[in-house]
């Protein structure tokens, strides 16, 4: 990989720029190194490697041991670990149970479950469950 650096007078805050004819993992590690992961998700959906913006995920689940992202009408893999993609997503994802995350701004609504947990329901139809250990940081995210 080729890289070059300009130095900028006046230029503000440090930006980088990557020209790749497709995302290999030379590239994603050079996306990790430079923080640019905090800010796309690289995943599989089929046989094609997508770059996906944390806005356009609506849940990050774990099921059968492979790591799924659900966007609005996708589902993509991904190799990374539930806690290596929550550390990317950042706030704008709360953990709601053991296997899952759920962005809250696609939240539809909230019922009452079995034994203490609430049932969401997100925009796409997706629906889980927010369990009893992560049932505070929920409480506390809305203000109830």
């Amino acid at each position: 990989m080729k890289v070059r650096v300009e130095i900028t007078e006046g230029c503000g805050e440090a930006c980088a720029v990557i020209y790749a004819s497709a995302v290999t993992e030379e590239v994603q590690k050079a996306l990790e190194l430079l923080g640019a992961a905090g800010t796309v998700i690289a995943a599989w959906e089929g046989d094609t490697l997508r770059i996906v913006q944390p806005e356009e995920l609506y849940m990050v689940r774990i099921e059968g041991g492979e790591t799924l992202l659900y966007g609005r009408n996708q589902r993509y893999r991904s190799r990374k670990r539930l806690y290596e993609i929550a550390q990317q997503l950042g706030n704008r994802f709360l953990q709601i149970s053991k296997t899952t995350l759920v962005n809250l701004s696609y939240l539809d609504s909230v019922e009452a479950g079995f034994s203490g947990t609430l049932s969401l329901k997100l925009k796409n139809g997706c629906r889980d469950y927010v369990t009893r250990k992560y049932l505070k940081a929920f409480r506390n995210y809305l203000g109830i």
